[in-house]
């Protein structure tokens, strides 16, 4: 295999790890564990957190350079592992390359169904609500939300809402919904089914990687991650206070009553 498409491999796994959510660093040392395959000593990798250049050139002749634009990412750390392992794998000898290429195909391409994220967006508000001192009327109150915010979700995806103003609809869809409940049934903790509701938008693991990707000398990346972070969080902010708000402003104007 020759070195561009070695520098494809590389470029493929990591996009794959990049849209997974893992950190830059881990990015590039996965990726330069490729391209020194090439055998050849001048090989680089750089990761952003939106792009990958990788240049790889032998002495006398003329270097290749691959770039990559990376738009959509999320979390996903068993893609990240898998990547790992196959990439070992093959700098070990144990797989091809096209091997390796075909199993790196594989993993980039969809791993749930819609359904099935649907449903682990309505278990996981269920599942916090005991965690925040719900008891069984805001574990219900909480799938009910969980509900909405699938169903907003998928229709923000679908018609490619950006990511901002699909955080906001949500955040918003489901404030709403715990205002709504807490209006019809008292008994019911609306700070707890609204804090429930938004765990699946925390940007928890932007975060966390922000910190790693700055302590480890990476500020274009962690200072990019924390700005992400920041601008989920607002969203999410943003939404609550707005889907509270309609439905107070919806009360005392009597449309609720």
């Amino acid at each position: 295999m020759d070195d561009k498409a070695i520098i494809n491999m590389a470029v493929l796994a990591g996009e794959i790890m990049l849209r997974s959510g893992a950190e830059t660093y881990r990015v590039e040392d996965t990726m330069k564990h490729i391209l020194n395959t090439t055998g050849t000593a001048e090989a680089e990798a750089l990761v952003m957190l939106t792009g990958i250049i990788v240049t790889v050139s032998h002495p006398g002749e003329e270097a290749v350079t691959v770039m990559r634009r990376v738009h959509d990412r999320g979390t996903n750390l068993h893609r990240i592992v898998e990547v790992n392992e196959i990439s070992r794998q093959y700098c070990a000898g144990e797989l091809s390359a096209e091997e390796t290429r075909e199993k790196l195909k594989k993993i980039r391409g969809k791993q749930y169904t819609t359904w099935m994220y649907n449903l682990a967006t309505i278990l996981v508000p269920a599942g916090f609500a005991p965690l925040f001192g719900g008891g069984f009327a805001e574990i219900i109150s909480a799938g009910a939300a969980g509900a909405i915010l699938a169903v907003l979700m998928t229709a923000g995806k679908r018609v490619r809402m950006s990511a901002f103003l699909l955080n906001i609809l949500c955040a918003a869809g489901v404030a709403a919904a715990a205002a709504v409940l807490k209006v019809t049934e008292p008994v019911v903790n609306m700070d707890t089914v609204i804090i429930s509701s938004i765990m699946p938008l925390v940007p928890g693991v932007a975060i966390t990687n922000a910190i790693r990707d700055t302590l480890r000398g990476d500020y274009i990346s962690g200072g990019a991650r924390a700005l992400e972070a920041f601008m989920t969080a607002a969203a999410v902010a943003i939404g609550v206070g707005a889907g509270i708000a309609s439905v107070n402003i919806l009360w005392q104007g009597g449309v609720l009553l």
